[in-house]
């Protein structure tokens, strides 16, 4: 039986998945992996993606825009909720190029890359589709109505073990219009329909208040630790349309 094109590209996106990961079982949506905490060495630089976009130049032409920057959870949820499903067939892009991106605002450890890698491709046509949508011109985005903390997220957190989920995961449902528009028959089409997920994330905790002051040759915090990037990452998605309440 042949294999697929484009399963070994994907494939190469799996990295193993180290010890330490946990399992928690969510009513309603199943089973994901939730990060136990931060490892002590960082993962391997992938900055240098050739379609990722530096900080301050997400709109650079011929580049797919980074996932923004945010240590607040809602609006990182946002943003990332946006860059999942804002694609363009017409762009000279593949959907593997717009996953690369997204991974980059994964979990910087890389305990659930393979994971999320998986999720993501759930989200994103397959090759194939991509290219009979190309055809057309299709292209996609999100406009969001909602973006909350599912009421199950509390009742997931009260029955995790001490330790289990690292300090500031959290969980945000994102409800939404999913619009596309294209090219059919010379003339211009549209569609619409409603989405539903979650996105599951850690962001850096709340730094303790402290009496110290800094002495005056120590420099205040950039807001990186061990090496790993400022702001929040994405842990793991939900099936879509089929999301924590």
């Amino acid at each position: 039986m042949k294999t697929s094109r484009a399963s070994s590209p994907r494939r190469r996106l799996i990295v193993v998945i180290a010890a330490g990961v946990v399992f928690l079982l969510l009513a309603g949506v199943g089973v994901y992996g939730l990060i136990t905490g931060p490892r002590t060495t960082a993962p391997a630089d992938d900055a240098g993606a050739p379609t990722t976009v530096p900080p301050g130049d997400a709109t650079a032409p011929g580049r797919i825009p980074a996932v923004p920057v945010s240590d607040d959870p809602e609006e990182f949820a946002r943003g990332f909720a946006e860059a999942l499903f804002a694609w363009d067939t017409s762009s000279g892009f593949m959907p593997l190029d717009y996953t690369a991106v997204l991974l980059d605002a994964g979990d910087p450890t890389g305990i659930e890359q393979a994971g999320l890698a998986a999720d993501i491709a759930h989200y994103l046509p397959t090759k194939d589709a991509w290219v009979q949508l190309r055809e057309y011109g299709t292209r996609q985005h999100l406009s969001i109505d909602t973006a909350v903390i599912p009421e199950a997220w509390a009742e997931a957190e009260a029955q995790a073990r001490p330790g289990q989920l690292a300090p500031g995961t959290t969980a945000y449902t994102i409800d939404g219009i999913r619009h596309r528009d294209g090219i059919w028959n010379g003339e211009p089409v549209t569609s619409d329909h409603e989405v539903a997920f979650t996105i599951f994330l850690r962001c850096p905790p709340a730094p303790e208040p402290s009496d110290e002051t800094p002495r005056p040759t120590e420099k205040p915090s950039s807001g990186e630790s061990d090496g790993r990037p400022a702001g929040c990452h994405v842990l793991r998605l939900s099936q879509l349309d089929n999301p924590l309440r």
